[in-house]
């Protein structure tokens, strides 16, 4: 961290109390100088903030959306300005303890799918009215936005980014065909050569698609024969994926412990670039920074990286935008609608590496700018994706997009509708979660044998014994003579 002077401390501290003021009392602030605060809580480089500055067709660097927004406002609203007050979190459980220690008041925070589900059971966040955003009804993908809906999160959320968590992988060391399944992360063949998450649900999903394996095998099987439609099947992966019994944590703790005992370690971000330079072959990961490693490692060291969904299924994630508690809401709707736009969906896109809600002309065609090739030998439909959210004089058929090469970042941007049945949405464990934080930090304890540690402890108590007892002979040999001097 750059240090800091007395200076820049006592700036910081006026600033602080600025801010405190102007949320604490706005109606004052706004009659002095008609200028409103927005509170923004979301991850870390998570949106567009031109610190590495994308360019126009003109060569002219693009402001961060967060200027664009303020400016956006300013010309929309004659007479009046908002300044943006931005802060980030890098995991769900630092956003949400800090939404509940009250110290602050956010006007948006951006959690992920089950801490929705956990904020809004435990009524700590407004409901969302989305007749207020409509560029987010008009853009937005119908079918995100359907299932949204049909979980419940549209009364308190409007999706922001979404992906899915799979494997990057290096093909020169590593066998295409292993990736296609959890199971090879168990494999000899590559111990020590693994990054899985130091994130409880996303392992905990490694873990159970491991012990149910048979059971999503046969799913499988019943759907390609036509037993079972494709939503039974996908209920059946959703079922599985979700379970939290005491048996199954029983199972996933054995599964996961094995595991550890062949991984190279667990990480949070460090894993996208640690597979770039070689450190592994093998990175469990979230698809945006999937993408974020295959384009570093093509574009710095010419190295090819893949990216691969495995077949026994996987999770499907969304992070949304929320409004807590007491939440300025008419300003919070303002910068929702802005987002929503397909332009700066697409500088989000372009700059972050996660896929937005956002679909619509424009971003269907960065996804052929990118990805699109007329004489590729792959095809994948679309339109599960774009469909409703094009202009009428679009030609539909762009959304079936071809393309030279498939497992890469045109996958993990936009999986198959085949891949994305094979999803499961990750639900809130609601009070049975404890249950499984406590087999998450076994997992995460030390995995040395019992015989070591009793032994351990053996010599160190011994040890101690010993030095006490010398303390202890030590001290009366000085007491008796001490006595026997008078």
């Amino acid at each position: 961290m750059k240090k800091i002077n007395l200076l820049s401390l006592t700036l910081l501290f006026a600033t602080a109390i600025s801010v405190g003021a102007l949320r604490s009392n706005a109606s004052v602030i706004q009659a002095d100088s008609d200028t409103e605060t927005l509170m923004v809580y979301n991850w870390g480089d998570y949106i567009y903030d031109a610190s590495e500055p994308i360019e126009d067709e003109e060569g002219n660097e693009i402001p961060s959306i967060i200027n664009q927004f303020e400016e956006y406002y300013a010309e929309k609203h004659p007479g009046k300005k908002v300044h943006v007050e931005y802060e980030t979190f890098d995991t769900n459980e630092v956003m949400l303890n800090e939404i509940k220690t009250g110290k602050t008041q956010y006007d948006l925070i951006c959690p992920s799918d089950y801490i929705i589900q956990k904020m809004s059971r435990e009524n700590m966040l407004e409901k969302i009215d989305l007749s207020q955003i409509p560029n987010y009804q008009k853009y937005a993908s119908q079918y995100l936005q359907k299932l949204f809906a049909d979980n419940g999160w549209d009364e308190y959320a409007c999706g922001y980014m979404w992906g899915t968590v799979g494997l990057t992988y290096n093909p020169e060391y590593v066998d295409e065909y292993d990736m296609r399944s959890w199971q090879s992360l168990w494999s000899i063949d590559y111990n020590k050569k693994i990054l899985i998450k130091d994130s409880m649900r996303d392992t905990y999903l490694v873990g159970i698609m491991k012990v149910y394996r048979q059971e999503l095998d046969e799913a499988k099987e019943r759907f390609e024969e036509g037993l079972i439609t494709i939503t039974e099947y996908n209920s059946i992966i959703s079922e599985i994926f979700n379970r939290h019994d005491e048996k199954t944590l029983s199972l996933v703790e054995k599964s996961l412990s094995t595991l550890k005992k062949n991984i190279y370690g667990f990480e949070v971000d460090s894993g996208k670039n640690d597979i770039v330079t070689g450190k592994v072959d093998i990175n469990l990961a979230w698809s945006g920074d999937a993408v974020y490693s295959m384009n570093t490692a093509e574009e710095e060291d010419g190295v090819i990286l893949n990216y691969s969904i495995p077949e026994e299924g996987s999770n499907i994630w969304f992070d949304g935008w929320c409004m807590p508690k007491g939440a300025n809401k008419t300003l919070a709707y303002e910068f929702l609608d802005f987002i929503s736009l397909p332009s700066i969906a697409r500088l989000n896109m372009e700059f972050i590496g996660y896929t937005s809600f956002i679909a619509g002309d424009e971003i269907l065609d960065m996804v052929w700018d990118w990805y699109g090739d007329e004489e590729g030998e792959y095809s994948v439909d679309l339109t599960y994706f774009f469909n409703g959210s094009l202009s009428e004089v679009y030609d539909s058929s762009k959304m079936i997009v071809k393309t030279a090469e498939l497992g890469r970042q045109f996958s993990a941007q936009y999986p198959s509708l085949d891949v994305v049945n094979r999803c499961a949405v990750m639900e809130d464990f609601g009070d049975e979660n404890e249950k499984v934080v406590a087999m998450w930090e076994t997992i995460k304890a030390n995995d040395v044998p019992l015989w070591i540690i009793i032994t351990v402890c053996a010599i160190a108590a011994g040890g101690i014994g010993i030095y006490a007892l010398s303390k202890y002979k030590k001290t009366r040999h000085r007491r008796r003579r001490r006595k026997s001097s008078h």
